[in-house]
């Protein structure tokens, strides 16, 4: 692997940060199961709709999730499947002994 640019050390980092805090790690976790809309999410993860929109902002803006309108409702997806190699390469790590 080449050093990478700082630039890219930089995206690195904030892709960490959106996966380190617990409430946007639930919410990863429920989509992995398939797309849903705010309303399904926040009961799955336990928490208020508009806390649960702030949050899929973020992990939209730092392309971690994406949306897709479907009439009037929006429906979140996992951005593609490197979002769940991360987050299943993480899990295996913390189970490794």
């Amino acid at each position: 692997m080449t050093t990478p640019k700082l630039e890219e050390i930089q995206q690195v980092t904030q892709i960490f940060k959106m996966l380190s805090d617990p409430t946007r790690l639930k919410i990863l976790l429920s989509l992995q199961e398939g797309e849903r809309n705010v309303t399904s999410i926040a009961e799955q993860v336990h928490m208020e709709q508009s806390a649960v929109s702030h949050q899929l902002k973020l992990l939209k803006d730092n392309r971690i999730v994406k949306s897709e309108r479907q009439g009037k409702t929006i429906l979140y997806s996992l951005d593609d499947k490197h979002v769940v190699d991360i987050l299943q390469k993480t899990f295996e790590h913390i189970h490794h002994r």
